[in-house]
């Protein structure tokens, strides 16, 4: 059986990583919207008060703002006033299907209009559009078509003159962030608590489960398999989030290689905004002691009564102590395992075929995948992902493949009679599959939560894509949980 663990490492050695862009659906310019207001600019436009700048990124070149206000006036009896102002209203009524915001506001309203822009350190400042009543307005927000996260503003007001010789007015062309995105971004993140863990190089850890509770006494009484998630250890990291409206408490919990639940834990608060860390040595664990003085016991806005971890009963962290907090060494944990006696059965010629096969078939088919995501690069750069739904449609059908394969290698696994001997060591292989397959979709699912932070939107294909991935890592997650109880 070991041979068919290493069969499966070597299938399973391409795990994918995507630290892409995401990307937005197709947007148009409001191309006539522009061309009205550039002519009003260069018919009527004044030099003084005239705003303009533009910020790019130094690395890129890409355009991350912009602002254009421009003054206006005319004659009130110039046919190219009433000509100009005529398209005004006929454009932004033809191209309000582009917008996601759109105002037109008639003389005699008394509502002023504040346009929120936002830069890229996350301050904001309202440019006042609209100012008094006898002002007539038009205005409509669209996503930029280069970069979904930002917002083009284009506006425009004016009035008559107090002797009516003239109409007056300002013209407003404006692109920052999307005021609806940051926002979002900036209520999720007080909203999201996160587990961020490191292990030693020597440490075996596979996986934690992740428990949460209302109160202690109910985290005291929570089953070994009530757990919320279960999060596998990639390149000696693991990392876990939530939204949570209110802090509760919660567990952390070791799962060995083998598929069994270390006898010791670590109980926290989780805590909305805040983030946990912590390293896993062996036969001690440094964590944030930081953290504790925030919101722990040491603040005294701790949920739970004393900070335990069974195993070790209810050691006392004491204010003092160093960062390093000793706990005793787990018997099996971190000593040299005794090598197994050599199995007296292997698989027959014909079976090993069989296996490398199928492992490779499911190698080449990973390899296929993480090709696919690698052909989004160039659209990345060009922050216009438009004509990508095919690469999308082709990365789900790659996976569904997958999928098939993935249970066509373990119906193998399953199928092969062995002694009742071998029987606990056939039932760890197949948890190893399993585990493995879920490392590669929990890195997809990683991929698509890094494409979300970074531009907030994803096209329709690309949600479709990402709905699925999620589907396939929730059913490898319960499988790969039968698979370890089974394997005791």
């Amino acid at each position: 059986m070991k041979r068919i663990i290493i069969m499966l490492l070597i299938a399973c050695s391409a795990i994918t990583t995507m630290s892409a862009d995401p990307t937005a659906a197709p947007q148009k310019k409001p191309a006539n919207v522009i061309a009205t207001l550039n002519a009003i600019i260069q018919k009527f436009g004044m030099n003084e008060g005239q705003i303009f700048s533009v910020n790019r990124n130094p690395n890129t070149g890409i355009m991350e703002s912009s602002t254009k206000i421009v003054p206006f006036s005319c004659p009130t009896n110039d046919v190219k006033n009433d000509d100009v102002l005529n398209a005004v209203s006929i454009n932004f009524q033809k191209e309000e299907p582009l917008s996601y915001q759109f105002q037109h506001i008639q003389p005699g309203s008394n509502e002023n209009i504040y346009l929120m822009v936002i830069d890229n350190d996350g301050k904001s400042n309202n440019v006042r559009i609209r100012s008094n009543k006898r002002q007539e307005m038009w205005m409509m927000c669209t996503k930029n078509p280069e970069n979904p996260q930002l917002r083009d503003a284009y506006a425009v007001t004016w009035e008559l003159s107090e002797d009516k010789q003239k109409t007056v007015g300002t013209v407003y062309m404006i692109t920052s962030l999307r005021p609806d995105v940051y926002v979002k971004n900036l209520e999720t993140s007080k909203k999201t608590f996160k587990i961020e863990g490191r292990v030693d190089a020597n440490i075996k850890d596979s996986l934690y489960n992740i428990y949460i509770a209302n109160t202690a006494e109910e985290l005291e009484n929570i089953g070994d398999d009530d757990y919320v998630a279960c999060v596998p250890v990639i390149n000696k990291r693991f990392e876990w989030q939530t939204e949570l409206d209110h802090p509760v408490v919660g567990r952390l919990r070791c799962i060995f290689p083998d598929g069994e639940l270390c006898s010791a834990w670590i109980n926290l608060d989780f805590v909305p905004g805040e983030t946990y860390r912590i390293t896993v040595h062996n036969g001690y664990y440094d964590e944030d002691q930081d953290y504790e003085r925030r919101v722990g016991r040491q603040s005294g806005k701790s949920l739970l009564n004393e900070r335990q971890s069974r195993g070790i009963d209810d050691v006392v962290v004491d204010d003092v102590v160093a960062d390093d907090v000793a706990i005793d060494t787990i018997p099996g944990y971190s000593d040299p395992v005794t090598p197994r006696q050599s199995s007296k059965w292997e698989p027959t010629p014909e079976q090993m075929m069989q296996i490398e096969a199928k492992g490779m078939a499911l190698k080449a088919n990973m390899d296929a995948i993480k090709a696919t995501y690698a052909s989004l690069e160039t659209y990345f750069k060009m922050k216009s992902l438009t004509g990508t739904d095919l690469i999308f449609a082709q990365i789900t059908k790659l996976n569904k493949e997958l999928d098939a394969k993935f249970q066509d290698f373990i119906k193998y696994l399953k199928g092969l009679d062995v002694p009742p001997t071998e029987i606990v060591e056939k039932n760890k292989a197949i948890g190893e599959v399993h585990k493995e397959i879920l490392k590669f979709y929990t890195e997809q699912n990683q991929g698509f939560t890094e494409m979300y932070k970074e531009v907030g939107v994803l096209t329709k294909a690309a949600q479709k894509t990402q709905k699925y991935i999620n589907g396939l890592t929730e059913k490898y997650l319960k499988e790969m949980s039968k698979a370890v109880m089974g394997a005791k």
